[in-house]
């Protein structure tokens, strides 16, 4: 990725082609872009977060700190313990995109999040980390994501904002479903469940 190629985790061509395209978008601006994968939540109540993370594909871009090069065991592939990156992500406001099948077309998920700290040191997640809070709240944001049919491959960028990826979806055709402070609870009704209100 540091050489503007995509990685297509398990196969996931959509990520791959993706996350090579906004990352040719960002060039020449200041900050991190690249693959990321769902990794699990943090659900203390009201300070809800997201980790994001991956085995061995995450962009040394988004370290905080210089990252460290560490050799654990992988457990699958049947391979050799392999080096891996391992560091604390950067904070500051950011965004998350999906590329998910319709079936009969292609949707962008892009969703507006802030990238945090991590509450505690994870000597046990031996991977590059990163946090984040979901906008305008845990709720609605990780509902908008899964009503929209977001997927756990995304990309996330410190570079590129909201209006630059409804410009690239104006210019390929691609249907665009946002979220962010300004979405509320109604325009998930509104956009997501259709049916279920005319009942």
């Amino acid at each position: 990725m540091a050489k503007g190629v995509g990685f297509g985790p398990e196969g996931d061509y959509k990520i791959s082609a993706f996350s090579a395209v906004l990352m040719k978008m960002a060039e020449a601006r200041h900050g991190a872009t690249g693959f990321i994968e769902d990794y699990t939540y943090d659900l203390t109540p009201g300070k809800e977060l997201e980790l994001a993370s991956h085995m061995l594909e995450v962009p040394a871009s988004f370290a905080r700190n210089k990252p460290e090069i560490q050799v654990h065991p992988l457990g699958i592939g049947g391979k050799e313990d392999p080096a891996r990156l391992v560091f604390d992500g950067v904070t500051g406001d950011a965004i998350q995109c999906t590329l998910v099948d319709m079936g009969d077309h292609f949707r962008i998920i892009c969703a507006d999040i802030e990238l945090v700290e991590q509450p505690k040191p994870m000597p046990k997640l031996p991977v590059a980390r990163i946090m984040y809070r979901h906008k305008p709240s845990f709720q609605i944001g990780t509902a908008g994501w899964c009503y929209a049919g977001g997927a756990h491959h995304a990309v996330v960028s410190t570079e590129l904002t909201r209006s630059d990826i409804a410009m690239f979806a104006r210019l390929t055709g691609t249907e665009l479903v946002t979220i962010g402070d300004d979405t509320t609870e109604e325009d998930l009704q509104k956009f997501f469940m259709p049916d279920f209100n005319k009942r």
